[in-house]
């Protein structure tokens, strides 16, 4: 019923219309390290994890730290807080390897 209303509702229809737009792009014509994300995280509520991955791979890992940490924070899990910084070393990782694969494919000049 949930996917049913973010599908079809018009919930994924209002977030593209109203994306914030990157100031990065928007004035310097250049790709932030950041740049993807919404339209990754857009493309996940409806389903589809395949444009999400392309759009920005970090975003299903994002997700998953803030999960876990706002867990964390309820359930106080033993190894937590060095589980958040692993997961967050990793994530900061995978954007920095995105970016810099963008870099090298000529994919940043927007």
């Amino acid at each position: 019923m949930i996917f049913y209303l973010l599908t079809y509702g018009g919930f994924t229809q209002w977030l593209q219309k109203n994306m914030f737009s990157c100031p990065s792009k928007k004035y310097l014509h250049i790709e932030c390290p950041g740049c993807g994300f919404q339209r990754s995280f857009i493309a996940l509520l409806s389903g589809d994890i395949q444009n999400s991955w392309h759009f920005y791979p970090a975003t299903i890992p994002i997700l998953l730290l803030f999960t876990f940490t706002l867990l964390h924070l309820k359930y106080k899990f033993v190894h937590g807080a060095s589980t958040i910084k692993y997961l967050q070393a990793g994530v900061a990782f995978m954007i920095v390897v995105f970016y810099i694969y963008k870099i090298l494919n000529h994919k940043i000049i927007a």
